[in-house]
């Protein structure tokens, strides 16, 4: 492969998800040639891209760029396989349930690491942190709404490698969608289950304040 574009492939995969802006100042190359590269990586498979919205007003989206599952089997990284290991020795060692608490817990103490910036928020105030939260934890996230009901959308999982094989891991993601809101969350996709994206249906609690 070209020397540009593996360091363009490790600067994505890096940082989960980037944008032609953020990847050119990475590299240090034009935004003309990031274009030709990752338009040349989109052919062999190992770059995908979405538009993307920040928020829910309406506005001009932009493409974010993500490795596919193939360019993640090029690298692979031993932390994966220790992450691996390290559960299936919890996991043969403990009950289910004392699994599925850990990774709550787990989910719980970064959402406490964001609970000063929570208090007194708004549901959508609320939602763009939590976008933010699950950037910072890897997941390209957007989210809308329709009446009282929000959807939100994870266009990758970071987790998917450690996922396929321990599919408790998505209790992080959801545990904190739920903590976050303090509402009714329902998953009705799931990449690990064959879709192309991870979709959670939110229902909140009718006494937030939901702006209009």
């Amino acid at each position: 492969m070209n020397t540009t574009r593996e360091q363009l492939l490790r600067a994505i995969q890096s940082r989960g998800q980037a944008t032609i802006v953020e990847l050119a100042e990475t590299i240090g190359i034009s935004v003309v040639s990031i274009r030709h590269h990752l338009s040349t990586l989109q052919a062999e498979g190992l770059v995908q891209s979405v538009e993307v919205r920040r928020g829910a007003q309406a506005g001009r989206p932009h493409l974010v760029y993500s490795p596919t599952q193939a360019a993640l089997e090029r690298f692979p990284t031993k932390y994966v396989r220790l992450s691996e290991r390290l559960l299936d020795e919890l996991k043969a060692s403990l009950p289910p349930a004392v699994i599925e608490n850990i990774f709550a817990q787990m989910a719980q103490g970064v959402v406490a690491e964001y609970s000063p910036k929570l208090a007194g928020k708004s549901v959508e105030e609320k939602m763009e942190l939590l976008v933010s939260m699950l950037g910072e934890e890897g997941f390209l996230a957007e989210w809308n709404r329709s009446g009282e009901t929000i959807s939100l959308t994870e266009y990758n999982c970071p987790y998917i490698r450690i996922g396929q094989r321990h599919p408790e891991i998505c209790a992080i993601d959801e545990t904190m969608i739920r903590h976050v809101l303090d509402a009714v969350v329902e998953k009705t996709t799931c990449v690990l289950n064959g879709a192309e994206r991870c979709v959670f249906v939110i229902t909140p609690n009718q006494t937030e304040n939901l702006n209009v």
